[in-house]
């Protein structure tokens, strides 16, 4: 097969000054460097064994089963990552690895469709004995994500074919009908995976089991204690009470009644996810009002500016309202990245633009802080204060690292990036259902062909958004013909001026959903140039967050900002920002081409002079002198070393 670059139909091919660079380390150095990782070969990295756990199960190797009950799901989602690459770009390379290990996948398959290597390996004969804790349907989801989009990806049947038979298998085990397993998943998976098997095959049955696992999950007798109970009381992760904590798997209620974030955080949004999906699908409107007041609860109750979710480290979870604290945050990586999920099904269910806003926060923020700038080192776990002396030391700060990771035991978050990266073309435009409506969610530089109203259009972004704001888009239409083009007004941006053809107008507003929309008959050559405002705004967390009252964090455009002691020194909590300074921009060697860093003249607390070895003391007033400033993008932290960093900084009155 030659090498191209023609994207699949609707698919989005980027050119970007910022977002080609991440493309193009998720193809060149991350995908190729997970797969060495999970083939064992990444020197000092943990070692993830998923490979060879599937060639022992299929009969190559001789061995045992070692990982993490889920290790079959890094390579679900590598595979995802690779198909995503090769939708936008063939690569025959890539593509041999790809059909190798989904040969191997097809040789561990069992004759009845059942595939996961834990069990088959370590614990045959005790499949679905333990849903509560052992992912097995977690794992089956992942694979049956990487087979559909394999599938759109390369017309390739293998790896679809044989996750509908592991589908039709999972769907003879449960349902409601007598004789059937009445049990869910402990970790949401299933249920998105199976509405996307639903959409390439159209097999409804699919849809069905994906309803019903959502609609079983909460109901009374609880499923997980019956199965605890009937196993003999044993549990595979008796530190984290996944058994009896039913807040832990949102299994506490029925998902309808559901209307705040409980428990696990990347459960819960997966979970948000596939409700999003079914109603959708089948328009439930049960389902979408549940879904409303769960986004509300996150978004505006319990979500870090970051776009981070999950504030405790005990069980990666939720905690109570507007409780966020930014050093013992948890914010995984995987949680931001399935709150992307949930927000685009969202936009498809209603397009307001709150949905893209989150998405972009998420996305700029959290997301690709979860990578290093050089795509070899990762984050699990994305803090917004850190103080290196305590970690090792204290040990409420276990799951903090002041520096990047190479791999994980627990490895879900760098292929989760991967993934969501290799597909950000999803995430740029929408469509409305009669297509008369393209929606700009993202301001992303690239290349697209869409039907509007029935004929086909050329849209060209070319972008420096993230640097000044700007956006050009071109519109080429076969033919002249009537849509609308709909701008979303990011919530950080007060005013934005738009000029169609050269004739110029400026928005201080979308309307009403958070878009601007331009109505015309658009004929080839129509070109829009935006120029968002964008300026160093302090932001405030609402009052009731303890942790950052009186305190402000810095936002420029999509990103918030950080202090780190390789610009300003250690003892960050010292430093002060008064209110009405003026703010400089300037470019970093080493950071993303046009990402500004931001100089500011501050004040550093000085302790008294002489003050000796008291603990305690009545001492004198604090004294301050000027100091210099400067902060930079949260998500390129912890490039240059280890130390302290900081997204609040006190405000000086």
């Amino acid at each position: 097969m030659n090498d191209n670059t023609t994207p699949a139909s609707g698919k989005v091919q980027i050119h970007d000054p910022f977002w080609s660079e991440y493309i193009r380390l998720v193809r060149e150095v991350m995908v190729p460097y997970q797969w060495e990782a999970l083939n064992d070969r990444v020197e000092g990295a943990e070692p993830s064994h998923a490979i060879r756990n599937f060639k022992i199960a299929a009969g190559r190797e001789a061995g045992e089963f070692y990982g993490m009950v889920f290790q079959d799901s890094d390579v679900g989602k590598w595979l995802e990552a690779v198909a995503y690459l090769l939708e936008t770009k063939r690569d025959s390379a890539l593509e041999e690895i790809a059909d190798g290990v989904i040969e191997l996948l097809a040789e561990a398959q069992r004759d009845d469709g059942y595939v996961n290597t834990y069990f088959m390996l370590k614990e045959p004969g005790k499949e679905w004995t333990n849903l509560a804790e052992c992912h097995e349907l977690y794992c089956a989801g992942h694979l049956i994500e990487a087979a559909t989009a394999y599938f759109r990806a390369t017309g390739k049947r293998k790896l679809l074919d044989a996750v509908s038979r592991y589908a039709d298998y999972i769907a003879a085990v449960f349902g409601a009908e007598p004789g059937k397993l009445q049990g869910y998943d402990g970790h949401q998976e299933i249920e998105l995976a199976l509405v996307k098997l639903f959409q390439v095959t159209g097999e409804e049955k699919y849809l069905e089991l994906s309803r019903y696992f959502l609609d079983q999950r909460g109901q009374q007798p609880h499923y997980f204690e019956q199965e605890w109970k009937k196993r003999g009381r044993t549990l595979h992760f008796p530190q984290l009470s996944m058994v009896h904590d039913h807040l832990y798997s949102q299994s506490h209620l029925p998902v309808r009644e559901q209307t705040t974030a409980e428990g696990h955080a990347v459960r819960l949004v997966y979970m948000c996810t596939a409700m999003a999906d079914i109603a959708l699908e089948t328009k439930d409107a049960g389902l979408l009002e549940a879904c409303r007041k769960l986004w509300d609860n996150i978004v505006n109750k319990r979500m870090y500016i970051t776009g981070g979710i999950g504030s405790m480290e005990q069980g990666e979870s939720f905690t109570a309202d507007y409780d966020l604290p930014p050093d013992l945050a948890y914010a995984e990586t995987c949680a931001s990245v399935g709150l992307i999920f949930f927000a685009r099904r969202m936009l498809e269910l209603e397009h307001t633009s709150k949905y893209a806003d989150v998405m972009e926060r998420a996305l700029y923020n959290t997301v690709i802080s979860g990578m290093s700038l050089d795509g070899t080192k990762f984050f699990y776990v994305n803090p917004l204060e850190v103080y290196p002396e305590v970690l090792g030391k204290n040990k409420n700060y276990n799951h903090v690292k002041a520096v990047r990771q190479g791999w994980f035991t627990c490895a879900c978050c760098p292929p989760n990036v991967a993934r969501l990266i290799a597909s950000l073309g999803d995430y740029i435009y929408s469509t409305s259902t009669e297509g008369d409506i393209l929606y700009v969610e993202l301001y992303i530089g690239g290349r697209t062909a869409r039907i509007m109203n029935g004929i086909s259009a050329v849209i060209e972004q070319i972008s420096s958004y993230t640097s000044d704001g700007k956006v050009r888009l071109s519109v080429t239409p076969e033919q002249a013909s009537e849509f609308t083009i709909a701008l979303r007004m990011p919530d950080w941006c007060h005013e934005v001026q738009v000029s169609l053809n050269g004739q110029s107008r400026t928005h201080h507003a979308g309307n009403a959903d958070g878009y601007i929309h331009l109505t015309r008959k658009w004929v080839s050559g129509d070109t829009l140039e935006l120029q968002f405002a964008m300026p160093v705004t302090p932001m405030k967390g609402h009052p009731h967050i303890r942790q950052t009252f009186s305190k402000v964090a810095l936002q420029r455009g999509p990103f918030v900002y950080c202090l780190e002691e390789a610009d300003n020194g250690t003892r960050l909590y010292q430093l002060r920002l008064p209110q009405g300074n003026e703010y400089s921009l300037a470019e970093e060697a080493g950071f993303p081409e046009g990402i500004r860093t931001i100089s500011v003249s501050g004040r550093r607390m000085l302790p008294e002079a002489g003050w000796g070895e008291e603990l305690y003391s009545s001492g004198p007033p604090l004294k301050s002198r000027e100091v210099q400033l400067k902060f930079i993008p949260y998500f390129a932290w912890a490039n240059r070393g280890e130390g302290e960093m900081s997204v609040w900084i006190g405000e000086e009155q």
